[in-house]
């Protein structure tokens, strides 16, 4: 037998677990390598309170059941504890549970486990984090990096097919910290953000699909080899965001799902505790116990990983009872509306012990409604996220870019809509994995007209989201102008750089990053109603729109014309706040860029003409399909 009885447990960490309020969790579930009375070995706890029986199950007994049992806690936690010696690093092991339900036995990957096989293999590994971090600068200014009022242009990545090896396989977390940091670093994002790096069994699922909430997956290397990426990110000046989902898990036989033998970490009532979009299982967040489980596993990434940021995935989906259910296949909460107020409760808990436990942290929320005040504090009523995604402004964009320019006149509404409630949350604009999926077509496929069109509309399309107030995000291979749609079973098409019209929307990219690190007035006020001021948006004859972005200091405010028609337009009239030169500081249809080379190469004088209800005004020309940006001098 060869288990000593042996806790992590304090009566105060029991009582913090039941009330749902202990978010250290990792510190004392799962299997923690220690000494007992001299002895080297690894302690081992698991939650499972409608079990008869626990054992530790591995390669150091032969898989057998009833040779390491644990303990049953007095205390009613329904923790399962206990020492076995012996028992080192490299381990391999599972729970297998008998329970009180009818004398089902389970056997189950560890939730808490650090580090898993590599899939197909579904067993645990015992595991350390163990690692010395080099990155003290980035985390002792981080809070200046990931403030809101500073630029947050975020790189979308797929780390299995990002970039693959010359015989197509995975590059490792140790290729992936030399390759992909030296990119993201040459092409100017301010953060990268990781689609789930938590260890996942199918492929197809992206990795939205956990089994592994607090390990790395094993298909890139060992836990500290993602340290050592994300501490090369942060050396480089890079903050890294990671994707979390805690709106639903696998039913796989070694997952979370009727863990002992019941509806543990699911919720018991399948109108609840079932997804029929992503036939998975839905965490019972009513279940104080589950959500001390969620959120100590965001906080376990935040303290040992360093991660800068958590992307909360599906919200949505989370918070409304109907999210994807028919009349009869729903109950209304307890005042008869259809909003989750156990999760809405849930999400509020989570915020507030990020925010309350790390510095210059945030939160973005993937949530496609108009459920109100998702970022805003909780303390106000809202959620507390810090950002949310712009869901609207996404689809109306993208719609809009679709028409060929000839039609663009009828539907100009669809861009200046966004800016009837830009400001009622703090907003991320994201061009994402899931717009380049299922025959949507890659960005570049979207644009319409013959091949220089299509790539000036591209440039259009980035000119324009990088002016509009917001943070950004683009998946990966949009800022080369990916042709074909993502497949998360190969690489994205790198050789595509060999032709000037993508290598030309490379640098634009790499330009536009630049444009937006350098320019308070596209940061500072990106998330109020201070930092944006039209100056006309009703030209819908000529598809011309124009603004001014504005910081604290008015003398770094821009000037930003579009043009979405095709048609060149010389002396194109503006009006101006005041009187001066307008100085072109970019412009999308540059050569640089593979563009016609339409530009303002001199100063534009600001004459005293009334234009846009403005006392003065200036002449400009507008490039083809393209974005001009003015300074005010």
């Amino acid at each position: 037998m060869n288990v000593k009885p042996h806790s992590l447990f304090s009566d105060f960490d029991i009582s913090l677990f039941k009330a749902g309020k202990h978010y250290r969790l990792y510190e004392k579930l799962g299997a923690h390598l220690t000494e007992v009375d001299g002895v080297k070995g690894t302690y081992f706890a698991v939650w499972a309170p409608a079990a008869r029986s626990v054992s530790v199950v591995g390669d150091f007994n032969y898989w057998v059941q009833g040779e390491h049992p644990l303990n049953v806690r007095w205390d009613g936690s329904g923790i399962w504890e206990g020492f076995i010696p012996g028992v080192e690093k490299g381990a391999i092991y599972k729970y297998k549970i008998q329970s009180n339900h009818s004398g089902i036995v389970t056997e189950k990957a560890d939730p808490f486990a650090l580090y898993c096989e590599h899939p197909p293999q579904t067993a645990s590994v015992v595991w350390d984090l163990d690692y010395k971090w080099k990155d003290k600068k980035w985390m002792d200014t981080r809070k200046e990096h990931n403030a809101l009022e500073k630029p947050y242009s975020v790189y979308e990545v797929h780390l299995g097919s990002w970039r693959r090896n010359a015989y197509g396989e995975f590059l490792t977390y140790l290729e992936l910290a030399d390759q992909l940091v030296q990119y993201v670093k040459q092409t100017g994002f301010t953060h990268v953000e990781f689609m789930p790096v938590m260890e996942y069994p199918y492929d197809p699922s992206w990795g939205y699909q956990l089994v592994g909430y607090f390990a790395p997956t094993s298909r890139f290397g060992k836990p500290q080899d993602f340290m050592v990426l994300v501490d090369k990110l942060h050396q480089a000046g890079i903050g890294v965001i990671l994707d979390w989902v805690p709106s639903h898990f696998p039913s796989d036989a070694h997952g979370l799902g009727f863990f002992d033998g019941s509806n543990l970490y699911e919720h018991p009532d399948m109108r609840k505790g079932y997804h029929p979009d992503w036939k998975s299982l839905v965490f019972n967040y009513g279940r104080n116990e589950v959500r001390a489980f969620l959120i100590s596993n965001a906080i376990f990434w935040l303290q040992h990983y360093h991660i800068d940021g958590l992307r909360v995935d599906a919200v949505a989906s989370m918070l409304y009872l109907d999210y994807s259910r028919n009349d009869g296949e729903w109950e209304p909460n307890i005042y008869g509306g259809r909003e989750n107020l156990e999760t809405i409760s849930f999400l509020k808990d989570f915020n507030e012990a990020v925010y309350t436990m790390f510095e210059g942290v945030q939160t973005i929320a993937e949530e496609s409604t108009s459920f109100p005040m998702v970022s805003r504090p909780t303390f106000l009523g809202g959620l507390g996220f810090g950002m949310k995604w712009m869901m609207g402004w996404m689809h109306d964009t993208l719609q809009y870019f679709k028409r060929e320019p000839v039609y663009r006149k009828y539907h100009q509404n669809d861009l200046t809509f966004s800016m009837t409630y830009a400001f009622t949350e703090n907003f991320m604009l994201p061009l994402s994995h899931d717009e380049v999926v299922y025959g949507k077509h890659s960005i570049l496929g979207r644009m319409p007209g013959d091949e220089w069109q299509r790539f000036a509309n591209l440039r259009l399309l980035y000119g324009y989201m990088f002016t509009h107030p917001g943070g950004k995000l683009l998946f990966m291979g949009a800022e080369f102008a990916q042709s074909a749609e993502w497949k998360f079973d190969g690489s994205l098409d790198w050789h595509l750089l060999q032709y000037d019209y993508h290598s030309g929307i490379q640098k634009l990219i790499t330009d536009l990053n630049g444009l937006y690190k350098t320019n308070p007035a596209l940061y500072e006020n990106q998330f109020t109603a201070d930092g944006f001021e039209w100056i006309d948006y009703a030209d819908h004859q000529n598809a011309v729109m124009s603004y001014i972005r504005k910081g604290v200091n008015e003398k770094e405010n821009l000037v930003v014309v579009c043009n979405f028609t095709p048609v060149v337009r010389e002396g194109y009239r503006i009006g101006l706040p005041k009187k001066g030169k307008l100085v072109q500081v970019f412009n999308t249809d540059e050569t640089a860029y593979d563009g016609s080379g339409v530009t303002n190469a001199k100063a534009v004088k600001i004459d005293k003409e009334s234009c846009n209800g403005r006392e003065f005004s200036a002449a400009v020309t507008l490039p083809p399909l393209g974005v001009v940006v003015f300074k005010l001098a």
